[in-house]
C-alpha cells in the first residue's frame, strides 16, 4: 500500500481518537513520532531477527516507575514505523486500524503495562 508521508501523519493524528480523553490528558512529557523504519540500533537492542520488524515502539520509562520529583527530563518517545505497517496493510480500512491499534499499544506500554495487559485491554 502506497500513501505520502502526510497521509501517514493525518492517520496517525486520528489515531488518538481512540484514547480516552483521561489517558490524553496524563500524556506528560512524551513525543510520538513517524520513522519509515526501526534503525538499526532499535533492531539492536530489541534482538530482532532480519525477518522481524515492528509497528511501533516506546522507548522510556513508563508512567508509574517515574519519581515523583521536579526532574527535567528527555521526553520519552513513541516511534510509529510507516513502512512495516503500510507493508502489512490490505487496504485503507485495515491501514487505519494498524495504525490506531499501534497507537494504542504504545501508549499502553507508556501507562506500563506489559503486552499480556494490553491484550487483555484489547479483547485479544
Amino acid at each position: 500500500m502506497n500513501i505520502s508521508d502526510e497521509e501517514f501523519g493525518d492517520l496517525v493524528n486520528d489515531g488518538f481518537k481512540v484514547v480516552s480523553k483521561l489517558h490524553m490528558d496524563n500524556l506528560d512529557n512524551l513525543a510520538i513520532v513517524v520513522e519509515d523504519e526501526p534503525s538499526p540500533e532499535q533492531r539492536m537492542k530489541l534482538k530482532l531477527r532480519c525477518d522481524q520488524t515492528l509497528f511501533g515502539l516506546f522507548e522510556g520509562v513508563p508512567r508509574p516507575l517515574k519519581s515523583s520529583g521536579t526532574v527535567i527530563s528527555m521526553p520519552d518517545k513513541i516511534t510509529i514505523f510507516k513502512n512495516p505497517i503500510t507493508h502489512n496493510s490490505r487496504d485503507i480500512n485495515d491501514l487505519k486500524n494498524n495504525v490506531r491499534n499501534t497507537l494504542w499499544h504504545e501508549i499502553g506500554h507508556y501507562y506500563g503495562l506489559n503486552h499480556e495487559q494490553i491484550h487483555k485491554l484489547e479483547g485479544k
